[in-house]
């Protein structure tokens, strides 16, 4: 078994940045909510070393979380990160309390001894750059711990206890605003924990292969393939493992952006010679969605028709045990997080739901171990396309919710397609399609007038949308200069019939989202 480390989440929001710098060192680790870890839980797992998440409680407060007390006595290498270095002090006999002087944000802290945390990365003496986000402060240290770097808030902001592998930061090495974090993280698992670093996506693939035959057996397998980097991952890595026993159904809602229709087919059947079945029901999806404007309302016809034109598909098919779902590792995460998720129902999900309930078989989730950057990286593994694998996100009603506040029809349908096809041409051409992470068009329920030859127009107005981000949780517009502004609207407005205008959304999220609806 590959080496692994464990995370015991207090609830910080860049808990899974931890993971993601700890799986960029080529070692496996995972998530588990503090209220669920226990000494036989933390023996099952056998970790190499454990890691203590920040957090938004306060450990001077009562009944707030605590990790287990026999932890500290397994032997294992143990770093407290913010929340997670005030627990571990408070539990080993050393003081917390609450502090006027608080911290959020870039920081300094003083390298004031050596420790093997630091070995390669810090010096005694020096000033390095880290983020701090906290109200609490270690006021006392544990007994066995010395400190090794102070900052103006925090005169603990970090300790050690190299005898036993015991470490605490209140920064968060896990954020890119600490400069040296990564290298940090880096040498507390690979270095301190003795980790080899052998995690890889060849690796990966070939034990997922073994348990997806391991699971499946002799059975068969149906697949709802979207034509997106998850289910495209789930479909190749199933065949691989299972050949012919996968059958995946292609749900075309009429809704894809110009040519993927196609695209899916030409992979999937002709290049991989998987089971496909096609399934256009373009005429069905606008049938229902004739005269909808609602957002809301858009979303979930959708997502019943797809359920019930898949549903349908599978009967037809008949005798398949397994339903390949593309569930990732966030979202199995947020599914037994402690604090339940969010609270607050932004808009519906676009991934469709209800499929395991309603069709009684058993999921195959080879996926569920990943976050969205490593399905990519298997995408290339396996072989798919990079136009496939390196895809910007793509919402699941597709360009329905491209076309806001208005009827979905056929004419606005393709007016969209050919001006977003023009924009992802230009922005491929100027070389930046992968340093964006989403770029779209949108059709806005707006009419202006306009003048084209010698007559006036009354055309649609289109708008651009393009941010950077690193999660899609937050996000920045992308800063086009303006000759590429002017070159991409001259050439939608003379090659796409019905756009006499192009506008730029500059809008942040938050406070929008990246979608308009």
């Amino acid at each position: 078994m590959t080496d692994r480390i464990l995370i015991v989440d207090f609830g910080s929001q860049v808990t899974q940045l931890i993971a993601r710098r700890v799986r960029e060192t080529g070692v496996y680790c995972e998530i588990h909510p503090f209220n669920r870890v226990t000494v036989d839980s933390i023996r099952a797992f056998d970790p190499k070393g454990v890691i203590l998440s920040g957090g938004p409680a306060s450990v001077t407060g009562t009944d707030t979380p605590r990790a287990p007390q026999g932890l500290f006595g397994m032997g294992l290498p143990v770093l407290g990160i913010c929340y997670g270095q005030q627990t571990m002090m408070a539990q080993l006999g050393g003081k917390v309390e609450g502090s006027d002087h608080r911290e959020f944000g870039r920081a300094y802290v003083e390298v004031s001894d050596a420790c093997a945390l630091f070995e390669g990365t810090w010096s005694p003496g020096a000033r390095e750059q880290v983020w701090m986000s906290h109200g609490d402060r270690v006021t006392a240290l544990a007994p066995g711990f010395r400190v090794v770097a102070t900052s103006e808030g925090a005169p603990f902001a970090a300790v050690a206890d190299d005898e036993r592998g015991f470490y605490g930061v209140q920064f968060h090495p896990e954020v890119v605003h600490t400069p040296h974090g990564a290298q940090l993280l880096r040498t507390f698992v690979r270095t301190i924990c003795g980790c080899s670093g052998d995690w890889t996506m060849a690796s990966f693939r070939e034990t997922e292969i073994a348990k997806i035959r391991a699971q499946v057996g002799s059975g068969r397998v149906i697949c709802g393939l979207s034509g997106g980097v998850d289910s495209s991952v789930v479909a190749a890595i199933i065949h691989e493992a299972i050949g012919d026993q996968l059958t995946c159904v292609y749900v075309d809602h009429g809704l894809m952006r110009l040519g993927e229709s196609e695209q899916v087919v030409r992979v999937f059947r002709d290049q991989f010679n998987i089971n496909l079945v096609h399934v256009d029901a373009s005429d069905l999806f606008l049938g229902l969605l004739a005269g909808k404007t609602d957002p809301e309302e858009k979303r979930k016809i959708i997502g019943k028709t797809f359920i019930d034109v898949f549903e349908a598909e599978a009967r037809k098919i008949g005798g398949a045990e397994f339903l390949a779902q593309g569930t990732l590792y966030p979202d199995v995460i947020e599914s037994v997080s402690f604090t339940g998720g969010p609270s607050v129902t932004i808009k519906s999900h676009h991934n469709v739901g209800g499929l395991p309930d309603r069709m009684n078989m058993k999921l195959v989730e080879p996926l569920r171990e990943l976050f969205k950057d490593e399905v990519r990286a298997l995408g290339r593994e396996l072989g798919l396309p990079e136009e496939m694998v390196g895809r910007h996100p793509f919402p699941g009603p597709g360009l329905a919710i491209r076309i806001p506040g208005q009827e979905i029809t056929r004419e606005k349908l393709d007016i969209l397609r050919k001006a977003d096809a023009i924009y992802l041409e230009e922005i491929r051409n100027a070389g930046l399609y992968d340093v964006i992470w989403q770029a779209f068009a949108v059709l806005l329920p707006v009419r202006t007038v306009g003048v084209m030859g010698d007559g006036r127009t009354y055309d649609y107005a289109l708008a651009i949308r393009a941010v950077t981000s690193t999660d899609g949780m937050t996000a920045d517009y992308y800063h086009f200069d303006h000759d590429f502004l002017s070159r991409l609207s001259s050439r939608v407005i003379n090659e796409v019939k019905g756009v006499n205008r192009v506008v730029y959304d500059i809008t942040s999220k938050p406070p929008g989202t990246i979608e308009w609806e």
